[in-house]
């Protein structure tokens, strides 16, 4: 028996992968979360039991991956994105390590790379930035010493900000000292879902595009220079006279 932490991805539900979606449609039992999980996921599905998280706590969801531990069924705990970023999943392994319960990890597609496929951009360029942020705003809890986002934005590197779309205002005033107010930034409204929207701006502009959409929450927002850089050195990679292991 094994507990599988599956990242259901984005929002599409073709952007699972093959292997999370063989293991929702094998496993007797299924916990997924219903407010950020689109039931088509599920879809295909021979299971027994079928259990929303979103209307049970912490205890509860150990307690039926317990019970299903004891029939000897396997569970597929489908959780939105990549279950390693902001899926809780911690405390719940915390607790299966301490039941000596299996559990194996699923990697998912996260919010950062679908939003950077809608808006058409890579967020890593040569000489523009090399370097990925994925953070949060700090709101119900604290940021750890170090990660306040004005200090994370002294790196000046690309920066996926989760969970922040209501605090927009603040936190473009903790960005524009460290990026500059004409910084590209877009916030990307549920990626891949139907009904996914977007908009682009700077950092001095972005604020009332955003409030016109009426964006309140499950948005992401991305910073950095990648976002509208047309000027940016080629990669090593597949320029013409730079010799690698497969084309000397």
């Amino acid at each position: 028996m094994t507990v599988y932490f599956i990242g259901a991805g984005p929002g599409d539900p073709e952007l699972i992968t093959v292997k999370g979606q063989r293991l929702i449609h094998r496993c007797p039992v299924i916990i997924y979360a219903g407010s950020l999980v689109p039931a088509a996921v599920l879809e295909g599905h021979r299971a027994e039991t079928v259990i929303n998280s979103a209307e049970l706590h912490l205890a509860q969801i150990i307690d039926a991956m317990r019970e299903a531990h004891a029939k000897g069924q396997d569970v597929a705990r489908v959780h939105s994105g990549d279950p390693s970023l902001y899926g809780a999943i911690g405390e719940q392994i915390r607790h299966l390590r301490e039941l000596a319960i299996p559990f194996e990890i699923i990697p998912g597609v996260t919010a950062a790379a679908a939003s950077a496929a809608l808006l058409g951009c890579e967020l890593t360029l040569p000489e523009v930035s090399q370097s990925v942020i994925l953070t949060r705003y700090a709101d119900k809890s604290p940021m750890p010493a170090g990660e306040e986002l004005a200090n994370l934005a002294t790196h000046k590197a690309t920066l996926a900000v989760h969970l922040g779309v209501q605090h927009l205002a603040k936190i473009i005033e903790e960005l524009r000292p460290h990026y500059g107010g004409d910084c590209p930034i877009a916030v990307v409204h549920r990626a891949t879902w139907p009904d996914q929207d977007w908009v682009k701006g700077t950092l001095d502009d972005i604020l009332p595009q955003v409030q016109a959409k009426g964006f309140r929450r499950t948005a992401l927002i991305l910073v950095g220079r990648v976002l509208a850089a047309d000027a940016f050195a080629e990669s090593a990679l597949y320029r013409a006279g730079h010799a690698h292991l497969y084309r000397p």
